[in-house]
């Protein structure tokens, strides 16, 4: 897979704390950063598959009223 560079601007503290996580890890601070957003990324799609589900359970009679007999053939 192809790399891309990014360039980013943290304070001192944040900058440290990814280095001593990433040196806890025993991970380069690239992957580190990495690693965390692949996480969140994860988390939002997580999010937004729950959400879809809930959606769903509450409208469930409505679509089975308004789909139901379309699905079954007999509209």
């Amino acid at each position: 897979m192809a790399k891309t560079q990014l360039n980013v601007r943290v304070d001192e503290g944040t900058a440290r704390a990814a280095r001593e996580r990433a040196t806890a890890r025993g991970i380069s601070v690239n992957r580190y950063i990495e690693e965390l957003v692949r996480q969140d990324a994860g988390e939002a799609g997580h999010a937004f598959v729950e959400a879809a589900a809930d959606f769903m359970k509450r409208y469930e009679s409505v679509f089975a009223e308004e789909f139901g007999a379309e699905r079954e053939g007999r509209r």
